[in-house]
């Protein structure tokens, strides 16, 4: 089984700022992923030729299980408004858990933003004042055998750390094993530290030309012999996202 997690910066290339969904498509397909969580998922957006990416990527995997979960609705450093449990019509952006096996289970778990504007330091933009968005958690149980949660966490100093342990505490009660993917806006080992999990993948992530950071993961809670045996783990560059995806390969005989 292969698990990967990826955030595809809706699709955009660094090299040409495009949305190409043909180019979208064919990363997505050479990535041969079971399962796979992606963050920065539009659906409906002008800048991404208004597709819904979450269904390309299950049809470029040949899944045939997929959730989307918008974090907003609107459009991204614009005019936007959180979402709740009421599905709305229009521009949304957020997570999405993709699979080929059945998904079970499932819940939406909503992550608020924190409720001031902030001071941030933007690389080649300064020091900016930010509104943070809403995130969203996707918890699901695969096959029957395996929990998963996808999500994306705030890049806000202090309030990511602070949100991953409030995600830990409330998926608590799920069993195990469960694996955790996602954009944690946390360096090298310590989502690992502040969560108790098991880190499967260790790789620089972002940004993808150069990469400096290991931002995006793949980590474990409970036995590893109940998961499988790993017997592989990559970050490979790919055509679109400022991001690498974490992919790990799983013999569950």
């Amino acid at each position: 089984m292969r698990i990967v997690s990826f955030n595809i910066a809706s699709g955009r290339s660094p090299q040409d700022g495009r949305v190409d969904l043909d180019r979208f498509a064919d990363a997505i397909a050479t990535l041969d992923a079971d399962v796979l969580c992606m963050q920065e998922v539009d659906r409906d957006q002008p800048r991404s030729g208004g597709a819904d990416l979450t269904d390309i990527a299950a049809t470029a995997l040949r899944a045939e299980h997929s959730v989307f979960a918008p974090a907003l609705y609107g459009t991204p450093g614009s005019r936007w408004t959180a979402a709740g449990d009421r599905p709305q019509i229009g521009p949304a952006y957020g997570c999405a858990l993709i699979s080929r096996l059945p998904l079970d289970e499932v819940q939406v778990l909503r992550i608020p933003a924190i409720p001031v504007a902030v001071p941030l330091w933007v690389p080649g933009a300064g020091v900016v004042v930010a509104r943070e968005e809403p995130r969203v958690a996707i918890v699901a149980r695969m096959d029957g055998a395996l929990t998963v949660v996808g999500t994306h966490l705030p890049f806000v100093p202090g309030w990511k750390g602070r949100q991953l342990r409030r995600l830990t505490r409330l998926i608590e009660a799920r069993p195990d094993p469960l694996l955790l993917l996602g954009d944690l806006n946390l360096r090298g080992g310590t989502p690992a530290k502040l969560t108790g999990y098991r880190s499967l993948v260790s790789g620089l992530t972002f940004p993808s030309s150069r990469p400096r950071f290991q931002l995006d993961h793949i980590l474990l809670r409970g036995r590893l012999d109940d998961l499988g045996s790993v017997t592989g783990a990559a970050t490979p560059r790919l055509a679109m996202s400022d991001h690498r995806p974490v992919v790990v390969d799983v013999d569950q005989r």
